[in-house]
């Protein structure tokens, strides 16, 4: 009996949603892969394979995680549709927000946004929209 070879592997996109929000609500705390593991019984990389979406996390470890970042459950779902409301809707992960979440200085940058007045929170998006359109046509 022949059997097909295994298919490449993929991870579902809401365990990528999940663990993206799971990434950034551990980096917003300044809190370690090591800590969080440590909180959870796991291992740092058991994390990592989390916060990737190549491993699902259970209910019982995402509720856990929720427990010790101080965060309700369904703010790991915000990027999901509700399946409820919009069963046909297709889940896409979404690259907004992917640098602020996926590096040091994102997350220090979103850390001190969050303490700005919001007329200087308007002024650096301002900064930030003028840096992008001269570095969009310093590439062109």
């Amino acid at each position: 009996m022949a059997f097909d070879a295994p298919a490449e592997h993929t991870p579902d996109p809401v365990d990528r949603a999940v663990g993206r929000r799971l990434r950034a609500r551990r980096r917003f705390l300044r809190i370690s892969q090591g800590a969080l593991a440590d909180a959870l019984g796991l291992t740092f990389q058991q994390i990592q394979k989390y916060e990737s979406g190549a491993n699902r996390i259970s209910a019982s470890k995402l509720y856990a995680a929720a427990r010790f970042l101080n965060t309700p459950i369904a703010d790991f779902f915000s990027d999901v549709p509700d399946p409820v409301t919009d069963p046909d809707a297709v889940i896409n992960v979404p690259a907004a927000g992917a640098a602020l979440t996926d590096s040091t200085a994102g997350v220090r940058l979103a850390i001190a946004a969050q303490r700005l007045r919001p007329d200087l929170l308007a002024q650096l998006a301002n900064i930030a929209d003028v840096m992008v359109t001269a570095s969009e046509a310093a590439a062109a």
